[in-house]
């Protein structure tokens, strides 16, 4: 990877780790669901305009995705931030969509993996479990139980989007900002009631909260993640990601008086160590297919 493209890297890490103390703090004034609903909306400002349609029988599976991704992950995930009185285990536990992608995709693709990668998959839950004997994370199993449903509705999407073609990373998040919006806002009637209140009486760190979330986290962040997995291997990649969750933890620490103990530290290794290694085969994996010389006609 060139200096200037691991540059791109840590901008992507740095601006998806700084989402999480924004949004918390964002999340102190405006309710969960509703503040993922003003994050779409925002960002679907700039992205309305460059919309395109799906290829012809996609739309039920795009429609999908965007509810996955766009409502509940998304939704989930601000109300587990909000939830938690930490930034160390949400943004850790977020990390466990990798193992459970590689899962489904077996399940639902047929797509196979050895067996060093299913034991990084049981080191990952493994971790997962640890962490949630913290005395910090049991003081609060809610907010743990919820990021866990997160991650899996991002493995869900992720994995319906494998087959979804023609639809690039800005169609992606348009759609997914479009669509997302009115049943979020739905959500939000339903179980925050008041919302509307609370957000006519939001400071500038609750509006500043979501226009981050929406044009540094979404817009700035995946724009570069995009540029570069159109240079590089997604597998190449993605251990570098696993500096988000670091990041996180570091501005929990200095910034949300974060004070990680021993079971969180193991737990997140074990975590983000199987996540690791995950990556790491994939990307040998993606190295053995480049290299192996094409058969002739």
């Amino acid at each position: 990877m060139s200096p200037r493209d691991l540059v791109l890297v840590l901008v992507v890490c740095l601006a998806w780790a700084m989402n999480f103390l924004v949004s918390a703090n964002a999340l102190r004034e405006i309710p969960p669901f509703l503040f993922t609903a003003l994050r779409f909306a925002l960002l679907a400002l700039p992205l309305v305009w460059l919309l395109r349609p799906p290829a012809p029988g996609q739309w039920p599976r795009l429609i999908a995705v965007c509810l996955c991704i766009g409502v509940l992950h998304f939704g989930l995930s601000f109300l587990a931030l909000r939830l938690s009185s930490d930034l160390s285990s949400p943004a850790i536990v977020m990390q466990s969509y990798i193992p459970m992608t590689a899962l489904l995709a077996w399940l639902v693709l047929g797509e196979r993996f050895a067996w060093r990668t299913g034991l990084a998959i049981g080191v990952s839950f493994g971790g997962v479990l640890v962490l949630g004997f913290d005395p910090v994370v049991l003081a609060n199993p809610a907010a743990l139980l919820t990021m866990l449903a997160s991650a899996l509705l991002l493995a869900i999407g992720t994995v319906l989007m494998k087959p979804l073609g023609g639809v690039d990373v800005w169609n992606m998040q348009g759609w997914t900002a479009v669509i997302a919006v009115l049943p979020l806002l739905g959500l939000s009637l339903l179980f925050e009631p008041g919302g509307i209140a609370q957000l006519r009486e939001a400071s500038w760190i609750g509006w500043s909260g979501a226009i981050y979330a929406a044009f540094v986290s979404s817009l700035l962040g995946h724009g570069l993640y995009y540029v570069l997995v159109r240079r590089y291997p997604v597998a190449m990649l993605t251990p570098w990601l696993l500096l988000v969750p670091v990041l996180a933890i570091g501005l929990g620490i200095a910034f949300w008086g974060d004070r990680p103990g021993p079971r969180l530290w193991i737990g997140g290794a074990m975590v983000l160590g199987g996540v690791l290694a995950i990556a790491l085969r994939a990307l040998r994996k993606s190295r053995r297919l480049v290299d192996k010389p094409m058969a002739g006609p």
